[in-house]
């Protein structure tokens, strides 16, 4: 079986493996509300700022969220566009299952009758 090039510059395995994280689900989050420097992003967590650098840098390479130099700052900004990808499978994955559960049920249905 041949694996499928990442869809818009994103690779499913690694992003889902990204967000298994509970604080990779946090920084995902505090990020679709804006742009933070990674101090920003370590302020609620009980941790260094290089552990909330790591995480940040897991989501990058995966294609989540990107950081840019501003003079001495530096943002990241989640890629919100690169989760489509992620929601379109777990879409898919959520027709096929209700696609399957209906047709079980037609058929226990058909099966009283």
């Amino acid at each position: 079986m041949t694996v499928p090039p990442p869809a818009h510059g994103v690779d499913l395995d690694a992003a889902f493996a990204a967000l298994g994280d509970p604080v990779r689900r946090a920084l995902v989050a505090r990020l679709a509300r804006g742009d933070a420097t990674v101090g920003e992003l370590a302020e609620p967590f009980a941790m260094t700022q290089q552990a909330v650098s790591h995480h940040i840098g897991v989501l990058r390479r995966c294609g989540l969220v990107e950081q840019r130099r501003e003079g001495t700052r530096r943002p990241c900004r989640l890629k919100i566009e690169h989760l489509t990808p992620l929601n379109t499978w777990i879409d898919d994955q959520r027709k096929a299952w209700d696609d399957r559960l209906t047709a079980l049920e037609q058929h226990l249905n058909s099966e009283e009758a």
